[in-house]
């Protein structure tokens, strides 16, 4: 064998021996879904019997330019056994708004309420249960 066939022939077989497992390492891993991250009411995922108590909704009252979201969530809040955590506001680029904290021991009810001014768009609410996950609900302001 010459030396420049030895040298093309190593060359190719190192190439292979890195791309190959990436490749195959690509093609293995799940990318994620949706579902995978947050649910929807259209895509409830494993809880499609909790889409009730926990899909968040969003009303919208406008007052001139100030612009009042209230999102409240229908889950009980049974302490910190099994309640709402928090809700999300995110604009129309899922970039963070706001968030309200809630706390077991005193809030009775999952309920939020921002206020935004001069907005205009898709709004997004997300509410997360410490049991049953992310949910997240759209609205248009």
């Amino acid at each position: 064998m010459e030396r420049r066939d030895f040298i093309r022939l190593s060359t190719v077989g190192l190439g292979t021996t890195l791309i190959t497992p990436t490749l195959a390492l690509a093609k293995a891993v799940k990318q994620p879904t949706v579902s995978d991250i947050y649910y929807t009411k259209e895509s409830p995922g494993r809880w499609k019997d909790k889409i009730a108590g926990h899909l968040p909704s969003i009303g919208i009252e406008k007052a001139g330019t100030k612009i009042t979201i209230r999102v409240v969530t229908s889950h009980e809040m049974k302490g910190y056994e099994h309640y709402i955590v928090k809700h999300v506001l995110l604009d129309q680029n899922y970039k963070f708004i706001e968030e309200h904290l809630f706390n077991p021991d005193k809030d009775k009810a999952a309920i939020s309420t921002f206020t935004l001014d001069n907005y205009s768009g898709a709004l997004y609410a997300l509410s997360m249960c410490n049991k049953h996950d992310l949910w997240l609900n759209a609205a248009n302001v």
